[in-house]
């Protein structure tokens, strides 16, 4: 495994979500050892697809209210600043009756349980779709949002703070779960514009803390970055997500 310590973008990001880049933070450092910010917009409608699929929609995205993530112990439980863990009862279902969870008994989404696809969206433009497909038996809990890095990134991506959702997150088997991320700023003024070709996702438990095992899924072709992106929470439904 590529391993340790993400650094943190400031002084604020560091105090508001400090889960996020440790987990981050166990393999940025093994590359230096051994030899990787989000999109958010209100209310488009899009649709998901595969790795290279697109999807199309409408809307724009909001880049105010939000603050990014930054370095923390990776495997220790710890609270996620801000956000912290979820602790209402409530669960948003994904793909039960009415979106209703069928309360069997459920386990954080990881890489392990899940599929992560990544899809270029059309409209809203600077737009890709993150889709998370439960591949377990088990319902499983897409806790707090994905912790993204691109390439190497020295910090994940920042975090749409308005899109968190009033609840967890439930995901049955075979269903899905969404996350946005406005890759750059439409009016191209955004410094850090940038070409990317990886991708680790990675997975929040209950307490805010970050599995150390990210997803690597395949990002379409001619990404392109800048210090403007950020992604959504975790959400149950495909339009919330955008």
């Amino acid at each position: 495994m590529r391993s340790r310590l993400f650094s943190t973008r400031t002084a604020r990001v560091a105090a508001s979500a400090a889960a996020v880049a440790a987990a981050l933070s166990l393999t940025a450092c093994g590359g230096a050892e051994d030899g990787k910010k989000a999109a958010g917009a209100a209310q488009p409608a899009a649709s998901a697809g595969s790795d290279t699929g697109s999807g199309s929609g409408a809307g724009s995205a909001n880049g105010s209210g939000s603050t990014g993530p930054s370095a923390k112990s990776p495997s220790g439980a710890g609270s996620q600043g801000g956000h912290g863990a979820q602790a209402t009862p409530a669960r948003t279902g994904s793909g039960g009756k009415h979106g209703a969870s069928t309360g069997a008994k459920s386990t954080p989404c990881t890489a392990a349980n899940t599929k992560v696809t990544v899809s270029k969206l059309s409209r809203p433009i600077n737009h890709i779709l993150l889709t998370l497909t439960n591949t377990g038996s088990t319902r499983c809990d897409a806790y707090h949002y994905p912790a993204l890095r691109f390439d190497d990134a020295q910090a994940p991506t920042d975090v749409l703070q308005s899109s968190k959702p009033q609840s967890v997150v439930s995901v049955e088997p075979g269903r899905s779960a969404y996350a946005a991320v406005r890759t750059s700023d439409a009016t191209g003024e955004a410094e850090g514009g940038r070409t990317v070709h990886s991708l680790d996702v990675f997975f929040a438990n209950r307490d805010g803390s970050y599995a150390e095992r990210p997803a690597h899924p395949t990002l379409p072709k001619g990404t392109y970055i800048d210090d403007s992106a950020q992604v959504t929470y975790w959400q149950s439904e495909l339009d919330n997500a955008l």
